[in-house]
């Protein structure tokens, strides 16, 4: 797990030390460890390395020579079907220096070409300059786990993983126009797949491989979800289910340092656990190491709700102790939470989600003193429908995205001089139903299938990735790697074909996931209803945010306030967030979340300071 920069130039010199040591260094908590440059006269690349995977052997930039044709690598990320790609290899004639997953990227690319992306079974960003054809290759894995951006300046292709490398670039400046505030206000915290925020920054979009030449930059998708009929019984689909669960953990525990799992007593994380534990004894590797978060004082302010019906400690300690693990539970507390609301946007290099962020880039922050790495049960929900809004008609006949349907409140937040010439459900419509144009439905589908796949792609391809995001930004901050199985683009692809009733087993959320473990958790596991990952329910969360948002809006200097609806903004604060009606996203964001993000809003225009060209 790493970060990298760089920027190619076909047409003259811009060989420039400087300006590739300011982007690399701006990644450093990507990559603490180890850090690395290649120079050409048309292309620069730096690389910061978090040492996971063979020490000596993994160093970046990666170069080798083959048929006087001189290609050099730059990657970011984890290829766990390694050990094959490189027996194929070999059998074509490749040897091998090391047992790093990059020399098998970069020797794969040379084999197979723009086909190395279909044959990759990992969370990866990367980027190869072959000198002799003077071409750049890029790609970005199936569901985006790892993040690639890139603006095209002077003829000059600027690439990083994380935006704030890419504004450390000569003559790049943050701009925002009204897509840029529509982002904002409209999908934020979430983002269109493909979009930067800023003005002409824009990232490689997840499953997308792109070719940089003379002729320009040449985009292409090499993977897509495919809907085909699913005729295995359920007998048949309970075993294969099992079957790759089982195999995308094993593959994801291996680790030259040390690695845990998160556990939070949920089906999920539960699963990831018992298979990690299992592996763990197999291979006689001691005790497996896990990890929550907790939230001082929550024991005493615990509010059960429909999105969150339980706390996770009697779950936790049931795992934990079937499982027979080493456990630590890592408590947060309030302020602690608010004071890193900054942090965890310079992280995200954008407005997140809000404490939701904060809390995980704290949590990964202390479970960095025990570990490097982490696989997590992240993702589950999206593949197996597990989320409310799969069953709740409120949000299956809203027409919107489900997770974000207060729309006319998010209207009410602009400022009235910008709400009229913004309108955000136009601009959310678009994207909403621009997706909605992908979805392939059967013939045979019935129409709740065909509703659900419809609702299932809106999640893989949208909420997902927000969540996916947080990980990667809210982890590398801490240099530290989170792995998700769920995640696995063969699972998905087979789970993504079973039909509905069969996927809602016994009409419930991730039913069919829930059968398949009958025997292997316990049911008390089992039948737990969902519970989100948990946030703090300390009444001085609340007060904390208020207070930081009044002193915001009081503040005449500060830049938020061109762009909000003063009066709405006094509602939300005097009713302490209740005047935004609705969860404004997901399940558990209300107001307290929504004044954190206006905070963060306002922090990352004071510190990005982005034209605004409205």
């Amino acid at each position: 797990m790493c970060g990298f920069v760089g920027f190619v130039n076909m047409k003259k010199n811009i060989s420039s030390k400087n300006n590739i040591y300011s982007m690399n260094e701006a990644l450093k908590k990507r990559g603490p460890d180890e850090d690395g440059y290649y120079y050409e006269e048309h292309v620069c690349l730096g690389h910061k390395r978090l040492i996971v995977v063979d020490p000596d052997g993994g160093k970046q930039p990666m170069t080798t020579v083959v048929s006087n044709s001189v290609y050099t690598i730059v990657y970011n990320g984890q290829i766990y079907n390694t050990k094959e790609l490189r027996d194929e290899l070999i059998e074509n004639g490749f040897d091998f220096k090391s047992y790093s997953d990059t020399e098998v990227i970069l020797k794969g690319y040379i084999y197979w070409k723009t086909d190395l992306p279909k044959k990759l079974n990992g969370i990866f960003a990367f980027a190869i300059w072959n000198s002799e054809a003077n071409e750049l290759f890029l790609a970005r894995d199936n569901f985006g786990v790892k993040p690639l951006f890139y603006t095209i300046y002077d003829n000059t292709l600027i690439f990083g993983s994380e935006l704030k490398a890419i504004l450390r670039y000569p003559g790049i400046e943050p701009k925002l126009d009204e897509q840029s505030i529509a982002e904002l206000f409209g999908i934020g915290p979430a983002r269109t797949p493909g979009s930067g925020i800023f003005k002409n920054i824009y990232e490689i979009k997840p499953a997308n491989y792109a070719i940089f030449n003379d002729s320009g930059l040449h985009q292409n998708q090499y993977w897509k979800l495919e809907s085909k009929p699913h005729n295995d019984s359920l007998k048949e689909t309970t075993e294969k289910i099992r079957f790759l669960l089982e195999s995308s953990i094993n593959r994801q525990l291996y680790s030259d340092v040390p690695l845990c799992v998160f556990l939070s007593g949920g089906l999920d994380s539960s699963i990831i656990a018992h298979y990690a534990s299992k592996y763990f004894q197999k291979n006689n590797l001691g005790k497996l190491n896990t990890f929550s978060v907790d939230y001082i004082d929550n024991d005493i302010n615990f509010q059960k709700t429909d999105f969150q019906p339980n706390s996770d400690k009697h779950y936790i300690e049931l795992m934990s102790k079937t499982l027979n693990t080493n456990h630590h539970t890592i408590m947060l507390d309030t302020p602690d939470l608010v004071a890193s609301l900054e942090d965890a946007m310079i992280a995200r290099d954008f407005p997140g989600m809000a404490d939701v962020d904060s809390s995980l880039l704290m949590f990964c922050k202390n479970v960095k003193k025990f570990a490097t790495v982490s696989l997590t049960g992240e993702c589950a929900d999206e593949i197996f429908g597990g989320y409310p809004w799969f069953f709740r008609e409120d949000s299956l006949s809203s027409g919107t995205f489900p997770w974000s349907i207060a729309i006319t409140e998010r209207q009410k937040l602009l400022n009235p001089r910008i709400s009229d010439k913004i309108h955000l459900k136009d601009y959310i419509d678009y994207r909403y139903n621009e997706t909605l144009k992908e979805v392939e439905i059967l013939d045979e589908d019935s129409m709740e299938t065909a509703q659900k796949r419809k609702i299932s792609y809106l999640t893989l391809n949208w909420f997902m990735q927000t969540l996916l995001d947080r990980s990667d930004r809210m982890a590398m901050y801490n240099g530290f790697e989170i792995r998700v199985p769920f995640c696995d683009y063969k699972l998905a692809e087979y789970v993504w074909n079973i039909p509905w009733e069969m996927k809602a087993l016994h009409g419930r959320e991730k039913g069919l996931l829930r059968h398949a473990m009958k025997g292997i958790l316990p049911d008390e596991i089992i039948e737990r209803k969902k519970s989100p990952y948990p946030k703090t329910w300390n009444p001085t969360y609340l007060n904390a945010v208020k207070e930081k948002l009044t002193s915001i809006m009081n503040n005449q200097s500060s830049p938020i306030k061109t762009l909000l609806n003063k009066d709405y903004i006094g509602e939300i604060l005097e009713t302490n967030g209740t005047a935004f009606t609705r969860p404004w996203f997901g399940q558990l964001m209300t107001g307290p979340q929504l004044m954190a993000y206006l905070c963060q809003v306002n922090m990352w225009l004071e510190k990005y300071q982005p034209k605004i060209e409205l």
